[in-house]
């Protein structure tokens, strides 16, 4: 059953390949728990729109289940944005027939990494036409993945669906060509992991990937222009645009602070440790981001 949030908040692949780019994330992590069994839960925003989101937006559940859903219902179909990991495709499918009895029609991905491209391959086999940035899509290439995307934007691309729209827009952050998927009639907008904020996921781009810590604030910059009201993130729970305004402003502090500490002359271990209890960084002896970071911001 749906739980709605509150006005708070409200086919087989080299899978291998799929998940070079979740490992490198996850390498700034602790190490992994015992698996979860609580599946993810579908949620309602609007009457049309539902994000499909893990129950507690824990890193063990991120490795095991992958990132949010978002569920669009038109009249010739459904949209999703990004697909979890293979494991849950039966449960995001039962999970959407609970809502319509109309054919997932297109999977579009917000990037390549695993959490959130990795079931795509197996709703393509069931007739989804799955959309991805042509940037992202050549990640995927580099990494030598068995399965790619057919269709691809560069930009901006505008889908209509059932009589509704769909703006797809591309910019650099997390990888080198994010997709922001903006639901105008909705007020809702999707932005996989240019948002990502509970507390034990470590905040980060993904710089093999072409990510950016500039880019990342110019993107969360520009999502801020947009007319919503809702905000599905790529992990954790859906945000009001006041959250994500202040999740906005703790991504810009974080990167102004390592470029001030990299200026005078501080270490990787020593701008993580000053990082850790004003920003909740990685656990103690991981640096996540910094040391790249240190190079961007020099």
């Amino acid at each position: 059953m749906a739980t709605r949030p509150s006005r708070r908040v409200l086919l087989p692949i080299a899978l291998a390949a799929l998940l070079l780019p979740l490992a490198a994330t996850l390498a700034a992590a602790p190490p992994a728990g015992p698996a979860p069994t609580e599946l993810p839960n579908l949620i309602r925003i609007r009457d049309d729109v539902y994000t499909i989101q893990n129950a507690h937006s824990t890193l063990d559940e991120l490795r095991a289940f992958g990132g949010n859903v978002t569920v669009y219902l038109t009249d010739a179909g459904v949209v999703l944005v990004d697909s979890k990991n293979e494991s849950v495709h039966d449960d995001i499918v039962g999970k959407v027939r609970t809502l319509t009895g109309k054919p997932v029609k297109y999977v579009i991905l917000t990037h390549n990494h695993g959490d959130h491209a990795g079931g795509a391959p197996a709703l393509a086999a069931k007739g989804a036409t799955v959309i991805i940035s042509k940037g992202d899509r050549d990640n995927m290439v580099r990494a030598k993945q068995a399965w790619l995307p057919e269709v691809t934007y560069t930009g901006r691309a505008d889908l209509f669906v059932g009589g509704k729209e769909v703006q797809l827009r591309e910019i650099k952050g997390h990888t080198r060509a994010d997709t922001v998927v903006y639901l105008p009639a909705a007020r809702v907008v999707a932005v996989g992991d240019l948002a990502h904020n509970p507390p034990g996921i470590p905040l980060q781009v993904n710089y093999p990937d072409g990510g950016s810590w500039t880019e990342w604030v110019n993107a969360l910059d520009m999502i801020a222009t947009l007319d919503f009201e809702f905000l599905v993130q790529g992990h954790g729970p859906v945000l009001t645009k006041p959250e994500f305004t202040a999740f906005r402003e703790r991504v810009f502090s974080i990167r102004e602070r390592v470029r001030a500490l990299t200026r005078e002359g501080k270490t990787a271990e020593e701008i993580a440790a000053t990082l850790r209890p004003e920003f909740n960084w990685p656990a103690e002896g991981r640096t996540g981001n910094v040391p790249d970071m240190m190079k961007e911001l020099q």
